[in-house]
């Protein structure tokens, strides 16, 4: 065994000299037959087909009985450097592919080998119980020809038949943090046998306060261990992250961070906050809308908003954390099956649901932290296809829609719904306005503040809720930093 892990050092070794001369040198081709990021605009893949990437036979039979026979861009590039045994930090927009990025060659990894009990090969820690059904659901999908064992390990269901998995042996084990670090403290799992680390939805992860969880789990893991980290933004914090976790990780980027699917077409309509359910129906009335997510900020907005809109005949139901998990299940699977046609939800419950025909998202609320925003949208317009977004912003909105605005690089499309108008009637650029008719733009300085207002400000209340104005703000775009939905109940084990 000593000269087993000897070898295995020596070939590390050989690996991390052979990585290091590819990133210094620029070689134009890599083992994997990628070309260079820096000899390539963009970090453009060569790719044409999976056969490039030199998947098993088993795989490829299960990926042609999907359709799929062109990887994405960050598909193109994470695997290559997955198979290598190196640590990624992979980067892509939401809906573009990310976790068959890291499945498909987890499974490529994984296969052929034996898991222990209550000692998993494999770890992929997800922020919510739905995304990691989602995770699971890609190894059923493409692991169908292999034998790999997994197991889930979430909150909200009884433990007792994921500890009887455990038992078995698992290959690959998906979990939350709490879940996990509960049955850890029971005694019930071992993670010294760890060859692959997965931190998915990393940005999600430091959101939801789970950064320190993921600090003691990484302690409890070996060091020889492989580290994948995958996200749809990259905030500075999760750069530190990668710093810590990582061990000379290679970057893949597909996409800028924060930017939105080009394919996603994005309209504004400015209401007031009596108004917003009225627009919200016009809305729905005009749309062809097939399904839908509406986005609120709030759990009792959920339900409020969910409740309302059946009472108008439209076939809605709310979903957010502090629901059980079996009424998760059942409206998901209806909304899947076409039963349930708008989804109202949070989003910490919307977060790693995958369906790819979602014809629209409605923001009900413009969210509280800009990432947000980006992964709302990314709902629809998956898989290369089309979709449409709204979002309805009042007054007291517009410091978190700077924030928007200014994390994507660019303006949304003002839509007028006066008289019924459609969104291909509207250029594509805000409306004229008459600074001389606006209130003084307010100041991050409160004696400004107060000075602006005496001397050029309208009392709020005259203020005629459809009347079309928008603030400035003096902060940055970073100003819109809150989460727009309490931790789950169920996060906290």
């Amino acid at each position: 065994m000593a000269l087993f892990y000897r070898i295995a050092h020596i070939f590390r070794a050989f690996q991390v000299l052979y990585l290091l001369f590819d990133d210094i040198y620029n070689t134009e081709y890599s083992l994997f037959g990628i070309k260079n990021r820096a000899n390539t605009p963009e970090g453009e893949i060569l790719y044409m087909s999976f056969e490039a990437l030199g998947l098993s036979d088993n795989l490829m039979k299960a990926i042609d009985e999907c359709g799929y026979t062109e990887p994405t861009p960050i598909q193109a590039a994470a695997i290559p450097a997955v198979l290598m045994m190196r640590d990624v930090v992979g980067l892509a927009q939401t809906g573009t592919g990310k976790t068959a990025g890291f499945t498909l060659p987890m499974i490529e990894i994984l296969d052929g080998g034996r898991a222990k009990a209550r000692m998993p090969r494999s770890l992929i820690l997800t922020p919510t119980r739905e995304l990691a059904a989602q995770v699971a659901q890609n190894f059923d999908t493409y692991g169908k020809y292999t034998n790999l064992s997994k197991a889930l390990l979430v909150g909200g269901v009884n433990m007792d038949p994921q500890i009887k998995a455990l038992e078995r042996g698992v290959d690959v084990l998906i979990a939350t943090p709490g879940r996990l670090l509960d049955l850890f403290d029971r005694g019930n799992i071992l993670l010294s046998d760890i060859k692959i680390f997965v931190i998915d939805e990393a940005d999600r992860m430091m959101d939801m306060g789970f950064i320190p969880d993921i600090e003691k789990i990484a302690s409890l893991l070996p060091f020889t261990r492989q580290t994948l980290l995958f996200s749809a933004t990259m905030a500075p914090e999760i750069k530190k992250l990668t710093e810590k976790f990582l061990s000379n990780p290679k970057e893949v980027s597909v996409a800028p961070p924060a930017t939105t699917a080009t394919n996603v077409e994005q309209f504004l309509v400015e209401t007031s906050p009596r108004d917003k359910k009225k627009v919200l129906d016009k809305l729905l009335k005009q749309e062809d809308v097939k399904n839908a997510f509406i986005f609120c900020n709030r759990k009792r907005d959920v339900d409020d908003l969910a409740a309302w809109l059946k009472g108008k005949g439209y076939k809605a139901e709310p979903m957010h954390g502090d629901m059980p998990q079996k009424t998760r299940t059942e409206t998901l699977a209806g909304f899947k099956s076409g039963e349930i046609e708008l989804l109202v939800c949070s989003d910490v419950a919307a977060r790693g649901i995958d369906i790819d025909a979602v014809s629209h998202v409605f923001n009900y609320d413009v969210p509280m932290n800009a990432d947000d925003y980006v992964h709302r949208i990314g709902r629809t317009a998956r898989a290369g296809q089309k979709g449409r977004a709204w979002m309805l912003s009042t007054d007291r909105d517009a410091k978190y829609l700077d924030a928007v605005e200014k994390r994507i690089k660019q303006d949304i499309e003002r839509v007028l719904l006066d008289g019924g108008s459609k969104p291909e009637d509207k250029k594509r650029s805000k409306p004229k306005t008459d600074h001389s008719k606006d209130p003084a733009p307010r100041s991050s300085v409160r004696s400004d503040k107060r000075a602006d207002k005496s001397a050029n400000e309208k009392p709020k209340n005259d203020v005629s809720p459809k009347k079309k104005r928008r603030y400035q703000d003096d902060d940055d775009g970073d100003s819109g930093t809150g989460f727009g939905d309490d931790v789950p109940a169920f996060f906290k084990i």
